[in-house]
């Protein structure tokens, strides 16, 4: 029997396509995503974590279909302000899903600073829920926090709203309340009673930029005063304008 080759060519096709088929049904269910940003001053729930310099932030996640995830994060920071460490380290991991038209995030969160001496860490847990655009993320700290003696139970609500304003802009808005308990407690530059809370609270702007990046302008201010490790004296809760240049990818 003589075979043309359209002939062979069809039947080759029709012996590939379970082929195709099995390879895109065998697509992972983990994903891996990344991000980086340069930040004109790296601010900690309203405070200052580099005396108002510069930092270099980014690091990556893991997750799977199911919600679960595991993520670092990594920032510089003064070395005065943690015990002689130069760098932050969060490591974290959790769940998130949703019931309905609310997202639910669930999950640890502990940070670290590498040679730090005493050795700072702290570790919190943390529950989220979103509608829409609006967020509310409650953390607890489950150790001493920030090394500070009797601290654990210190806590902090984040309230976080975001409005697309069109043409790749967001106006972003956040208030924050820390409280504290212990040792954590906090005196203000001048004051001589120490404060067992503090509230910060942010608005700004992102512009989406092409291939994934994102420039960003917020103002940036506390209820506090709080001061710095440097000569003079620096607020280093005050207000403040931070620009930022990050990407996610």
């Amino acid at each position: 029997m003589k075979v043309t080759k359209l002939a062979l060519a069809a039947v080759f096709a029709a012996s590939s396509l379970p082929v195709l088929v099995q390879a895109e049904e065998a697509k992972s269910d983990w994903s891996i995503t990344g991000n980086a940003g340069l930040f004109t001053d790296y601010r900690f729930r309203g405070i200052s974590q580099t005396d108002k310099k510069p930092a270099f932030q980014g690091g990556f996640d893991i997750s799977h279909s199911s919600g679960f995830y595991l993520g670092n994060w990594n920032s510089n920071i003064d070395s005065r302000f943690f015990a002689d460490s130069n760098l932050e380290m969060d490591v974290y991991g959790g769940f998130r899903g949703a019931a309905g038209d609310i997202g639910y995030d669930v999950g640890v969160l502990t940070y670290i600073y590498p040679g730090s001496k005493p050795k700072i860490d702290n570790t919190e847990v943390y529950l989220g829920v979103s509608y829409g655009t609006l967020s509310a993320k409650y953390f607890y700290a489950v150790t001493d926090f920030f090394g500070f003696d009797d601290s654990d139970g210190s806590s902090y609500l984040d309230l976080t709203a975001t409005y697309d304003l069109g043409g790749g802009f967001t106006l972003v808005g956040h208030v924050g309340y820390q409280t504290l308990e212990g040792d954590a407690e906090v005196t203000e530059i001048g004051a001589s009673s120490s404060k067992d809370s503090v509230t910060d609270w942010r608005i700004g702007v992102n512009y989406a930029l092409p291939n994934g990046w994102t420039l960003g302008l917020s103002y940036i201010d506390t209820n506090r005063d709080l001061a710095g490790g440097g000569a003079p004296t620096r607020n280093i809760s005050d207000s403040t304008a931070v620009l930022s240049l990050s990407a996610a990818f």
